[in-house]
């Protein structure tokens, strides 16, 4: 016996969902140990310096596409906000790849502000990390529905997804220039 069409689009559905979860997972788990395991090579902290401006300047592209995208949506004009949301998603995908190679190959950069305002950068760094790990599968999701024509679930997910990656784009800015700042 077949299962109805509806039956085998909501077992699609929670199956795509679960594998883009669990990739989500794994570029988390694989960015934890990169951050918190893997170190830099020696002598390589003066190269790549190029990176993390590089790194902030996706972010803020990200930002940007992500605001056109909230206007031309509210204009209704469907083709406009399908290309600057997937405008955002490249610029997101090249920040990640960029922040790959520069933690791989450079390491961190450190925050050598003292007092409250390293207090601030910490609360700031602390809650795009966070935010940046919650965000990722919601993308994933958000986008999987709008790219399969399952609007109804898009229209459901986006308000969710939607500031969750903007402020992650803007802080990812916000961390960059305040790093630049007090080094």
């Amino acid at each position: 016996m077949t299962k109805p069409a509806s039956a085998a689009r909501s077992s699609n559905t929670r199956a795509a969902i679960t594998s883009l979860i669990v990739l989500s997972v794994a570029a988390i788990g694989f960015l934890c140990w990169l951050l918190y395991v893997h170190h830099a090579a020696a002598g390589s902290a003066d190269k790549l310096t190029f990176l993390a401006p590089l790194e902030a300047g996706f972010n803020a592209a990200s930002a940007i596409a992500l605001l056109a995208g909230l206007r031309f949506i509210k204009q209704r004009r469907i083709t406009a906000h399908r290309n600057a949301m997937i405008s955002a998603f490249v610029f997101s995908s090249l920040f990640l790849v960029t922040y790959i190679v520069h933690h791989a190959l450079r390491g961190d950069m450190i925050f050598a502000g003292h007092g409250a305002i390293r207090v601030i950068y910490l609360a700031i760094l602390i809650s795009h990390i966070v935010l940046s790990a919650v965000a990722l599968p919601l993308i994933l999701i958000t986008f999987f529905f709008a790219l399969t024509g399952r609007f109804p679930q898009h229209r459901k997910i986006a308000p969710v997804t939607y500031p969750l990656w903007l402020y992650v784009s803007v802080t990812g800015v916000v961390v960059y220039a305040m790093l630049t700042m007090w080094r």
